[in-house]
């Protein structure tokens, strides 16, 4: 099987990225689009095991297995979260349904760590575009500014929203370089320091539930297990072919 067949076969959650989920979409936006996969249990009984993530089969499309999604999720991994909390969804089967209703297992404080700790590594970048050609690459500084939104709003409310609503507009100024890169400073800085009281007394756990998503991750596993490999016929087929015995 190749890992492009277990995206078309295989997906259990399929959603729009990008400008597009956020509400920053212009004409010219691209259609990010990601997903997840259910690699069927058998494969991993092989030496070669199934991979963890494609890229493709189409263009600005990219995909986890089930088990390196949940990892990262667990981790606080901002671009998983935020896949797991798009307003556009394309493909949901009901192993992705389950998915979607454990995303509260996966929230915790740790975003803390995680989205500022990413908005950190960021800013260093813009900054170093700033000394070596004057300015900021102004696109990447707009997401930044709605990272470090998000980044807040999750730790005041215990809620991940990534449509940036009303804030549209501010932020498509600072796309189009309308906004002084000291003002867009500060408003980073700001945001940080709110970021920072927030987590202070944020609603979220301190972990996220890992138990339960094991759980889920087990029972899916074992369902697919127990499921008819259509596979296994033409293993089944080749080996009588080779004369070899079959039991």
């Amino acid at each position: 099987m190749l890992p492009e067949d277990l995206v078309r076969h295989h997906t259990v959650y399929a959603c729009v990225m990008g400008s597009r989920a956020f509400g920053l979409a212009t004409d010219g936006s691209d259609t990010d689009r990601r997903g997840v996969f259910l690699a069927p249990t058998r494969l991993f009984w092989r030496f070669e095991k199934p991979p963890t993530h494609v890229d493709g089969p189409a263009e600005e499309q990219f995909s986890w297995e089930l088990e390196r999604f949940c990892e990262l999720a667990l981790r606080a991994n901002p671009n998983i979260l935020e896949c797991l909390h798009s307003p556009l969804v394309e493909y949901v089967d009901e192993t992705g349904r389950e998915l979607l209703a454990l995303r509260g297992a996966f929230l915790s404080r740790r975003a803390h760590e995680t989205f500022t700790g990413y908005a950190v590594a960021q800013r260093r970048k813009l900054e170093a575009d700033i000394r070596q050609h004057g300015a900021p690459r102004w696109k990447h500084a707009m997401h930044l500014l709605r990272l470090l939104t998000s980044c807040r709003d999750l730790l005041r409310t215990g809620e991940l929203t990534i449509d940036v609503g009303d804030e549209r507009e501010p932020l498509l100024a600072v796309k189009r370089g309308e906004v002084p890169w000291p003002r867009v400073e500060s408003s980073m800085a700001r945001l940080a320091s709110e970021a920072d009281e927030a987590a202070a007394r944020s609603p979220l756990p301190p972990e996220p539930d890992r138990a339960r998503v094991e759980d889920f991750l087990i029972r899916v596993r074992r369902t697919s297990a127990l499921r008819s490999d259509p596979g296994d016929e033409f293993v089944q087929g080749v080996g009588r072919h080779r004369g070899v015995p079959q039991r």
